[in-house]
């Protein structure tokens, strides 16, 4: 619970300083904001590196997967659907028959369709949860939904740039990255160790924005690739290492005891589990911080909606009451989209089913990402507001959702909640 509450204290002093900091800083700030931008990046490719580490599938059970990944992708799909039209709802009516303010919606109603695997996976265990069918196939579903959601964001960069050749290159390397993530699942032996996670994201980003920026130099639009699915692809091809805390102690008594050896070993060896946590929890909230500050200005005279290129961002703002009210509605209809897997599953009890879809209900860092992704493309305005705060709401409301699924299950399971038969 602490984890929550520190997530959406760091994405709202983001928020509060992103429309002080450019005042103070003026024509500083441009570059400060560049630098941001990459840490932010780095960052975010960090937890999706974390997230396809969480991907443990064995293939040759794929069958077994079909199933489920078909009601994942549909429980991440119908709430960015369900958003996207409440969006449209918020534009003037003049807005619904053009396609610029439908694909700019598209994309940042997008936020609501993943689910945050990291933090629901930790509170159902933390909640005596992991024996029991709900933890097992939730753990299966918010892995396939995150995918889904990654897979998602293809379609509506087309959408967002036109039909132009070098998206087919785009489409190229996408799938030859899924392919190679398929068919190296869990193969590689690399070091997961905090520091070389941290090395392996800032690498990801350098290879993407030097791809970018090559690309633009030689003809006019350049390669984007965005950084979630190469950290993903990156996750899921490493093998799952386990921590050994007495093999550890062995090996530091034997090295020299000089700062040098230690940063030497911090590198060459992996964290121990607590450790491991505590760092990527503070990448996480520095995440959702930088998220925050990159928010455009919205309050004041410095939000020229005359100098904005999105029909997102030259909207005008409302009134904080109006706001607010938009935010609930916006949370509890993406959290009605999340229903899906109660429709499935009929061998299950009712309850089972309802508390695997209250359980995909979290959201984090993930959708935090996809709100970046659409600042790229200069969306603003109260919808961006609205679903920034929305997320902030989600996170606040995540333990009272765990605790919901924790007591539905002791009515199904009663006694036998901490046995092995509900596997």
């Amino acid at each position: 619970m602490k984890k929550i509450i520190l997530l959406s204290v760091f994405l709202l002093t983001g928020l509060f300083l992103s429309q002080i900091i450019p005042g103070l800083l003026g024509t500083n700030y441009a570059g400060i904001k560049h630098s941001l931008d990459n840490l932010m990046f780095v960052c975010l490719a960090y937890i999706m590196i974390n997230v396809g580490r969480e991907f443990e599938l064995d293939k040759k059970r794929w069958k077994n997967y079909v199933k489920d990944s078909a009601i994942a992708m549909l429980a991440a799909a119908t709430p960015w659907i369900i958003i996207a039209f409440y969006f449209m709802f918020l534009l003037p009516s003049s807005e619904w028959s053009n396609w610029n303010a439908w694909k700019e919606n598209l994309l940042l109603s997008c936020f609501a369709a993943p689910t945050s695997a990291g933090i629901l996976f930790t509170m159902l265990a933390a909640a005596g949860l992991k024996n029991v069918w709900v933890y097992q196939k939730t753990q299966v579903l918010a892995i396939f939904d995150d995918l889904g959601t990654i897979l998602l964001l293809i379609p509506l960069q087309f959408f967002m740039v036109g039909l132009k050749w070098q998206l087919f290159i785009i489409v190229f390397i996408v799938a030859g990255l899924l392919i190679f993530g398929w068919k190296k699942l869990g193969y590689y032996t690399l070091n997961q160790s905090a520091a070389m996670l941290i090395i392996y994201s800032i690498g990801l980003v350098f290879i993407c924005s030097s791809i970018y920026s090559v690309s633009k130099k030689l003809f006019d639009g350049g390669i984007h690739i965005e950084v979630l699915l190469p950290a993903f692809i990156l996750g899921i091809v490493m093998k799952t290492t386990h921590h050994h805390p007495n093999e550890d102690t062995r090996i530091e008594q034997k090295q020299h005891k000089n700062n040098i050896t230690q940063i030497i070993r911090r590198l060459t060896h992996p964290s121990s589990p607590a450790e491991t946590e505590l760092i990527s929890d503070i990448i996480s909230y520095f995440f959702m911080f930088l998220v925050g500050i990159n928010t455009p200005l919205f309050v004041g005279d410095l939000h020229n909606i005359s100098e904005t290129s999105s029909i997102t961002a030259s909207q005008p703002m409302f009134e904080w009451g109006t706001i607010i009210w938009h935010v609930i509605i916006v949370t509890l209809l993406s959290n009605i989209g999340k229903m899906i897997p109660v429709l499935f599953y009929r061998d299950k009890n009712i309850l089972e089913r309802l508390a695997l879809s209250i359980g995909m209900f979290t959201r984090g860092e993930v959708g935090a990402g996809i709100i970046i992704i659409a600042l790229g493309y200069n969306l603003g305005g109260p919808i961006l507001i609205i679903a920034l705060l929305s997320l902030v709401l989600n996170l606040v409301l995540t333990g009272g959702f765990v605790m919901i699924v924790k007591k539905i299950s002791l009515q199904v399971y009663g006694k036998t909640l901490s046995k092995d038969t509900y596997i």
